[in-house]
């Protein structure tokens, strides 16, 4: 009987907290639950350096289009022995709010180092790093990487995620033969299934016909 009433409760709860979701959108857990996530807005294992505003847990959310759309990408590279990973998807606007907050104030350069050392950080608007708007707060944008699912480890990109320079960009040509191609591999996977991608990330891909274009969600990620 305990059992019963636990799952009774459970059950409720887990529809407590999905029914937060705006119409359209779902926990990528729902649609295919094998795709790897780690997402660095939930921590300070970012260019900021500390967890930002909006996040709350590492859930994963996308809109029902990109969920699907991913999905089929997932479903090729487990054939191959990898899988995606994801570092952000849905981005509350708050979010993007603290990232501009961050750039203005030029004093603080503690990742510096790590994410950005060939770009002064009063240039990060100006070269496009950040704007006060992004794709992601429409709920169809992906930043992701492949890994190998042996050993976990990302496939050698060239960069880091979120490294702000010319390094990180798509068609970049100071990177070697191995790194090269799998940046091609990345793009040509994504591609071919409904997302186009953002020259200057490799990491970055948007859904082709997304659902809620020029809109911008700020419910929390939880």
């Amino acid at each position: 009987m305990k059992q019963i009433l636990l799952y009774i409760l459970l059950l409720f709860f887990s529809i407590e907290i999905y029914a937060q979701l705006p119409e359209g959108f779902v926990y990528v857990d729902n649609i295919d639950e094998s795709i790897q996530y780690d997402l660095r807005y939930c921590n300070d294992d970012n260019f900021v350096g500390q967890p930002i505003e909006g996040y709350q847990e590492n859930v994963l959310i996308l809109t029902k289009e990109a969920a699907s759309a991913l999905k089929k990408v997932q479903i090729e590279l487990k054939k191959e022995g990898m899988s995606l990973k994801v570092f952000d998807a849905y981005r509350p606007q708050r979010a993007v709010h603290h990232f501009r907050e961050w750039a203005r104030n030029l004093k603080d350069t503690i990742k510096k180092a790590d994410f950005y050392p060939n770009v002064a950080k009063k240039n990060l608007f100006i070269e496009e790093y950040i704007s006060t708007r992004s794709r992601h707060s429409s709920g169809s944008t992906v930043d992701v990487t492949i890994i190998n699912l042996k050993t976990y480890k990302e496939l050698d990109m060239g960069t880091s995620y979120d490294y702000f320079g010319k390094e990180s960009w798509v068609l970049y040509q100071g990177i070697n033969e191995l790194q090269n191609e799998n940046r091609k591999f990345l793009q040509f996977i994504m591609k071919k299934h409904g997302f186009r991608n953002y020259p200057q990330e490799w990491w970055h891909f948007t859904l082709r016909g997304e659902p809620f274009r020029d809109q911008y969600f700020d419910f929390i990620v939880k």
